[in-house]
């Protein structure tokens, strides 16, 4: 199947930065930009810019003195980006036009007509490029905060791909306790990223590791593995979204089934059925698991749609054995991403009702759970919360 059969019901699968980040109620005049701002936690060392206040709002300042503008685009509810303003020293200024969600996002800068990324934060791959990041502190951020745990490890591993002519990477996280665990053996997810984003994603941007740690840590989920892989096959045109049209999941699927998996199986000490192997993936990653998974039950035994498509009664009865083989199918969305029902913003059916369809599997008598993100959009704070509840769900013997 051709991923061009779902692309015109997922525009939005195209590059994170061309989505409208959801806001908050910006403050009225009787609540005014609180003056707290800080320096945001993805700020290169030594780098004051850009701040952020207890609000959620943005300062930004950046230093060009030759240029005739500048812009940040960062979504910001549609309305175009931020434009600064040049003061006297020749740095740009601006405060963003009403505070974002709660979260990591993705921005750059446009001076004079030219894409740039901003020199005071770190980068992270997005948008098929690297993009500048900044994260909004999160009320619950203490489920993938870095705590003195023991911390289990993300290593890069090369395979062969005899179908692709080529090395291709994937990273491995391996839970705590794996190395000193000489005869044990673990579940793997194989976790997939969306479009314009690679393998790296889930670590840097998701905190998939760290989220693993923490949930082992407080007895809250099964060591596990997770294999994070590059899910596209072909080269498509950076920030094209009609380039998807060219993206044939029939490759993939070898990649994934015929030679990663294997790999991975070799090389580590995994539980190889589908008992304890699942598939999952964000925005295009669902898409990707909800077109290799299900056709694939000898091989997954668990799915999970992260803001990436919706599980309905005759998706089932369309895959034989899916009752009977699959012992958990999650399906995930940001609040801001609903809307009647409906998705807006997101990769799904847009006559199809996500919660209703989770529903009817339940009464169907399968293990469907169905979870909405409080607050966000399709962006990496669901993303992160929809593994912290998937998490504890995988892999219950």
């Amino acid at each position: 199947m051709r991923l061009a059969s779902v692309i015109t019901l997922a525009c939005s699968i195209a590059a994170p930065t061309a989505l409208a980040q959801a806001q908050a109620p910006a403050p009225t005049a009787a609540t005014a930009i609180a003056e707290d701002f800080k320096p945001s936690s993805l700020n290169q060392p030594g780098q004051s810019f850009p701040e952020i206040n207890s609000q959620g709002y943005v300062r930004f300042r950046v230093l060009a003195p030759e240029a005739k503008s500048v812009r940040v685009s960062l979504g910001l509810g549609g309305r175009g980006g931020t434009v600064l303003a040049k003061g006297a020293d020749g740095a740009w200024t601006a405060t963003s036009e009403g505070p974002l969600d709660e979260g990591f996002h993705y921005y750059h800068l446009t001076v004079d007509g030219g894409t740039f990324n901003d020199p005071g934060t770190l980068n992270f791959y997005g948008s098929t490029r690297w993009e500048s990041g900044i994260e909004i502190p999160a009320h619950d951020a203490d489920f993938y905060a870095m705590k003195d745990v023991p911390h289990g490890r993300v290593e890069q591993i090369l395979f062969a791909s005899p179908s692709t002519r080529s090395q291709r990477r994937a990273y491995v996280y391996t839970p705590p306790g794996y190395d000193a665990a000489a005869r044990t053996r673990y579940p793997v997810l194989y976790l997939q990223h969306g479009w314009g984003e690679d393998e790296t994603a889930w670590s840097n941007q998701g905190h998939a590791n760290l989220i693993m740690d923490n949930l082992i840590a407080a007895g809250k989920a099964r060591p596990f593995m997770i294999v994070m892989t590059y899910g596209m096959t072909n080269d498509v045109r950076p920030g094209s979204p009609g380039g998807l049209a060219s993206f044939d999941i029939a490759p993939f699927r070898t990649v994934l089934i015929d030679e990663l998996i294997p790999y991975v199986d070799r090389h580590f000490r995994t539980l190889p059925d589908p008992r304890h192997r699942g598939m999952a993936g964000l925005s295009m990653g669902g898409f990707e698991t909800k077109l290799i998974a299900p056709k694939n039950l000898d091989t997954f035994g668990y799915i999970g749609l992260l803001s990436g498509g919706t599980v309905a009664p005759e998706d089932v009865a369309q895959a034989p054995g899916y009752k009977d083989k699959v012992r958990l199918t999650f399906v995930s969305y940001g609040s801001r991403e609903l809307e009647n029902g409906k998705t807006r913003g997101s990769p799904a059916r847009p006559s199809t009702d996500p919660a209703a369809n989770a529903a009817a599997l339940t009464r169907a008598g399968l293990n469907s759970v169905f979870y909405v993100s409080p607050d966000t959009g399709h962006e990496f704070q669901t993303w992160r919360r929809s593994l912290h509840e998937m998490a504890p769900l995988l892999f219950r013997d």
